[in-house]
C-alpha cells in the first residue's frame, strides 16, 4: 500500500491517509486482518508527525476500518458487510450530488440528465 499526500489539497494531511487506506481496505487491497504499517515508520516514510498518523489510524479505528491491538499494532478490522454498504452509499449518493450540480450548471434538462445516466449504467454492465 502506497499513500500519497498532496501538500496542496487543502485537505488535513491525517484525512488524506485515513481516506486512502479506506480506499485500499474497499479495493479489497488490503485484506482483513493485515497489518497497517506501523504509526512510526508510516510517520517517517512520508515525513510527518506520529501526532499527524495517530490521529488517521484512530479514526480508522472509530470509523470501523482497523483494529488497534496494544503492543502488537493496527491491522484491517472485519468488514462489517452493514458497515461497508452504508460507506458505499454514501459515496454514491456524494457522486449523485456532484453530477446533479453539474447538470444543473450546464442547465441541462431533467431527461437528458436521465438518459445520460442510463447510457452510463449500460455502458457498465448495469441493464
Amino acid at each position: 500500500m502506497r499513500v500519497v499526500i498532496k501538500n496542496s489539497s487543502g485537505i488535513p494531511i491525517y484525512e488524506q491517509i485515513k481516506e486512502q487506506i479506506k480506499e485500499a481496505i474497499l479495493r479489497d487491497e488490503l485484506a482483513e486482518g493485515e497489518p497497517l504499517p506501523s504509526i512510526r515508520q508510516l510517520a517517517a516514510d512520508l515525513k510527518i508527525s506520529v501526532i499527524t498518523t495517530a490521529r488517521a489510524y484512530t479514526e480508522l479505528e472509530l470509523e470501523g476500518y482497523a483494529v488497534n491491538v496494544q503492543g502488537k499494532g493496527c491491522f484491517v478490522a472485519p468488514k462489517d458487510s452493514a458497515l461497508l454498504r452504508e460507506q458505499l452509499l454514501r459515496k454514491i449518493e456524494e457522486g449523485f450530488h456532484t453530477a446533479v450540480g453539474a447538470a444543473r450548471l450546464a442547465k441541462l434538462p431533467r431527461e437528458e440528465l436521465l438518459a445520460l445516466f442510463h447510457f452510463t449504467l449500460e455502458e457498465n454492465g448495469y441493464e
